[in-house]
Formats: C-alpha cells, structure tokens, sequence
C-alpha cells in the first residue's frame, strides 16, 4: 500500500515539521475489536530519537477486553494466567497524517505483532490484510466506500453521560432528510469535520442530513479497501472529538431510540491489479461478469455465517425491523433498499451495497467478511439466485439473525467462517460476543424497571 495522495505526511516531512516545532505530539494508534483507535500520545522529540527506531508496546488486553475495558476471561491470546504480556505497535507509514483538529499532532496506524514478530492474528487490520492477500493471489484487489451516519446532539458528552444519556437535545428537531435548512444549522461542526478529514488525507465528498432528529451523514470517496477502513476509524474518533469541541456529542450507535437507526452501508467492487474492470461484461444480458455474480452468491451465502462481523453487538440487532430502511432479508436487488445486498452502477462503476452494517460496525472486520464471502462464491462457482423484485421485508426469503445470540451461534459452528479466517479468529470474536451477551443478561435495564418497578 502506497499514501493515496500527497495530504498525508512521509517521514522526511515529519522529521522536518517536528525540527520546526510545528509537530509536537505523534499518536500511535491501532484498531480494536470495537472499532475504537487505541495506542499512545508520544512527545514528538521521544517519537525520533527513540520510538522510531525501537518501536513502542502496548498490552495485549487490549484485544480481549469488553467495551469498559475489563479484563474478561475466555481469550487464548490474553489471560492473568499468560501474565498479560505486551504486543508491539508496528507503524504503517504509509498512514501518517496530520491531524488539524488537534494542536501540532501527527498520526500513524499500527499493525500488532508479538514480541517473537509473529502476526497477532486476531488483530482487525490483520483479518482484513489476509483476505486482501487472498484476492492478490488471484491478481485482484478490492475498493471500498463506507457510509457512515451519526446522531449530533447539543448536549455534550460530560453533561449525557451525567444524564445517563437520556433526554439529550437533537441539534435538529425534525427530519432533515436532504435538508439544507437542516444541515445549515449545523454546518459549523459538519464544516470543521469535512475540512479536518480533509487536511487528514480523507477524499470528502460532502455532507447530507439523514432521517432520525440531528442525524447526518459525510461521506467519503473511494478508495483501497484498507484505506477506507484506516479513514473510517480515524474519521470516527475525529468526529466525535470535533464535536466535542464544539460543545456537542455524537453517537454513531446502531440503535439510540425507536426511531430510525445509524446504518453504515459499505460499497465493494472488485479490480484486477492492473485496474481492468471485473464486475462488468457488455456481453451479458445482466451487463454482469459471471465473477460479479458469483461473489454476490457467496455474499448472500455467508451472510448469516458472517452477520456477527457485520453486526457486533447487541444493539446492532435492534436495527432489523421491517420498513426501517434496515434489511431483514437475505436477498439481493437491482438499487432495492429493502434487500441486504443492493446492487448499483453500471460498467466500471458496478458495485455491490451490504446494508447490514450499522454505525457500529469494525470496518476491517466487516470488509473482511464480505471478501472471504465473495471468495467463497468464485471458489465454489456459486450460481446467483434471481434477484428479488419488490419489497423484501414481506418476502418469505431467509432472514438476517434477529439477536447477536443467534449470529453467535451462526458464526462460531459456521466452517465456512473457519476456513476462510481460521479457528484463531473463529474462537477469539466469539468470545467477544458471549461476553456481551453476558454482561447484557446480567443487566437490569430501563425498560424492565418501567414496566415493572411499580405494576408489578
């Protein structure tokens, strides 16, 4: 992987801006299972003389933690009896940035390695590169787009949280679909995220108001798929700290209330490595390439082995109701949003929608799932089932899992899942999910004290 474009930094640069004083803080980062960026905030003069030549570690809880950063049990990779050893932050820099929201600060994206330099296999960024090497062997490479929404609020993070997150004051009081009254009235804090992401290296496209009260949408151009999953998590902590400093949270959760819910639709399409056009063939009464057709069969044929990888938590579930713009069903259709798999484009711009992922999606797992599903159609030459016409929410077809119970229970006795990202990784996500379904069973939530602290 090469810097997309001339934005991001190189080392000479960096080296030059830190001489100058205008770096004076460089963040390590990776990405967790969560999605979150996790790593170090190091002096700048420490970054030269010292961690750029001998690198810097982190523990390996950091892969088998729950959401709260407890040490949970159930994870090979991390345990009190392993001693909760260190894992090393191996920069790509390819990845290196400004960072202009924040004062003089560069940013690089880590892969994780073991002391021994073996692969840490569960790493996201790690899952994402092997079936990106996958495709290479078959002189192919993948490009994605990411389309994140968010709820903006004029409540801050500090004040939300001390008001256990309820009542807080959409910046927008009714549907701003569209809207450009809508997005006016926020455009300081879209503005600052459009432009930030901008000077970080991020091709913005531009910014749209969404259904739900204060919900909106920026997108992003294109790109290799690890760069858009390298921008999609660095786009997502930037956004929440720009609100921040505009007063404001941000939530990208699938699900904040009954109305509708933060979706993160991904685009994917295939190229050959030397840029040749592989989704399309003029030929064909479809305007489709038989391999086009054969990687929506293996999307549509893993896509409930893999829905825990598109949907990780939970709340991700509350999402799939029906006429939610949300899909329930395993089908596909020609520019059909009530299907899980949405095909759009023509000729080079072919592409297929997975409407799946919610706003809390890991974007190097999800990328992950759908390559390795559509491998597993080209391998298997899978044939395409007709494409659904009409409203697939009333369809008889076989439906997404309803709980993260049951994609668990999907995905861990899936060997389609195991053959395609190995047992490792099988058992690791795995266990992320029953310890939230633990730690969900054992709360005593909102709901059930309603209706019963009183009437019961």
């Amino acid at each position: 992987m090469t810097a997309p474009n001339d934005r991001y930094l190189t080392l000479d640069d960096l080296r030059t801006r830190i001489g100058e004083g205008e770096i004076d803080t460089v963040i390590l980062a990776f990405t967790d299972m969560q999605g979150r960026l996790q790593g170090k905030r190091l002096h700048a003069q420490y970054f030269l003389d010292v961690a750029l030549a001998h690198g810097t570690e982190g523990c390996n809880y950091l892969l088998a933690v729950d959401i709260e950063m407890n040490t949970v049990d159930g994870y090979a990779i991390s345990s009190w009896q392993r001693g909760y050893g260190d894992m090393e932050f191996v920069p790509d820099w390819d990845t290196l940035r400004l960072l202009t929201h924040l004062p003089a600060t560069a940013m690089v994206q880590c892969d994780l390695v073991w002391l021994d330099h073996a692969p840490v296999v569960q790493s996201p960024r790690t899952i994402l590169r092997h079936q990106l090497d996958r495709l290479a062997e078959r002189n192919l490479v993948a490009l994605a787009g990411t389309e994140l929404e968010f709820i903006l609020f004029d409540t801050s993070f500090e004040e939300a949280f001390d008001r256990r997150y309820r009542d807080l004051v959409p910046s927008n009081q009714y549907n701003v679909d569209y809207s450009i009254v809508g997005t006016s009235r926020v455009e300081p804090v879209l503005r600052d995220i459009r432009n930030h992401m901008y000077a970080a290296g991020m091709n913005v496209e531009g910014a749209k108001g969404e259904c739900n009260f204060g919900q909106h949408e920026i997108g992003f151009l294109y790109a290799d798929a690890m760069v858009t999953a390298d921008n999609h998590s660095v786009y997502k902590t930037a956004a929440k700290e720009i609100g921040s400093l505009h007063g404001k949270a941000i939530t990208f959760m699938p699900k904040f209330n009954e109305r509708e819910g933060n979706s993160c639709h991904i685009h994917l399409s295939l190229r050959g490595a030397d840029g040749d056009i592989v989704f399309a063939d003029k030929d064909t009464d479809s305007g489709r390439s038989q391999m086009y057709d054969q990687f929506i069969a293996g999307m549509l044929a893993t896509m409930r082995d893999f829905t825990l990888l598109y949907a990780p938590n939970i709340n991700s579930y509350k999402r799939f109701a029906a006429g939610s713009f949300a899909p329930t069903t395993v089908a596909w259709g020609r520019d059909n949003r009530t299907c899980a798999v949405r095909l759009v484009g023509n000729g080079p711009s072919a592409r297929l929608e997975n409407r799946v992922p919610g706003g809390d999606v890991n974007p190097y797992l999800a990328l992950a799932a759908m390559i390795a599903g559509g491998l597993h159609g080209i391998d298997e030459a899978l044939a395409l089932e007709p494409e659904l016409v009409g409203n697939a929410y009333d369809s008889d077809k076989e439906k997404v899992p309803h709980t993260l119970h049951d994609a668990r229970d999907v995905f861990t006795s899936s060997a389609i899942a195991r053959a395609a990202f190995g047992d490792d990784v099988v058992d690791h996500y795995t266990n992320m999910a029953n310890v939230e379904l633990a730690a969900f069973d054992a709360a005593v939530t909102d709901w059930e004290l309603i209706r019963s602290f009183e009437r019961m």
